[in-house]
């Protein structure tokens, strides 16, 4: 490997860095005490895709979109919708994030593979896109629930934007249990 990739590569590594920092919004704004970072969010979605048992989805390429689908966030931090920043502007800025993450990489296979899997899960249109959405906000509810026991908050917010939008069965029946775990501590 050239001295000049191996820089790109650690310069590449250096903005990922970022993400294991980045606290998610959500959950500071919740007043959660020690949030997770986005790094930890992508890190459990991408176990949650290697559990998948669906023979129909390429997993592999599930568990890579769901450890690249925030990668962006190192950039332009995690907004969410309660930011005043409109779904256009939030994509805008997220891929010209992701236009420049490809540039620190030299435009290399790898970083285009990149590039193309964050924007199959933006454009949402393909079965593995439609998985990975669905474990990013079953993830969001897990970690909700959890929080809610750790810091005895109530964290209804979340679990009423997601009601009813999960669409591949085997994350359906994680979300029940989540439920009904939930509702079996009140």
């Amino acid at each position: 490997m050239s001295q000049s990739k191996a820089s790109s590569v650690i310069e590449f590594l250096s903005i990922v860095e970022r993400l294991k920092r980045t606290k998610r919004t959500g959950w500071i704004n919740s007043g959660i005490s020690g949030p997770e970072s986005i790094a930890d969010h992508m890190y459990r979605m991408g176990i949650m895709a290697m559990l998948i048992e669906d023979e129909s989805l390429d997993r592999t390429r599930c568990i890579k979109m769901a450890i690249v689908h925030d990668l962006a966030e190192a950039l332009v931090g995690d907004i969410t919708p309660f930011d005043g920043v409109s779904k256009t502007e939030k994509y805008a800025r997220e891929k010209q994030g992701m236009r420049d993450i490809v540039d620190t990489l030299g435009n290399s296979t790898v970083a285009q593979e990149i590039e193309a899997l964050w924007v199959e899960y933006e454009e949402d249109q393909t079965n593995e896109a439609h998985l990975v959405h669905d474990l990013d906000k079953c993830e969001m509810i897990q970690q909700a629930m959890e929080y809610e026991i750790s810091d005895k908050k109530q964290l209804d917010s979340f679990f009423n934007t997601t009601k009813g939008i999960f669409r591949h069965p085997q994350v359906q029946s994680w979300v029940d249990e989540i439920y009904r775990r939930r509702q079996a501590r009140d």
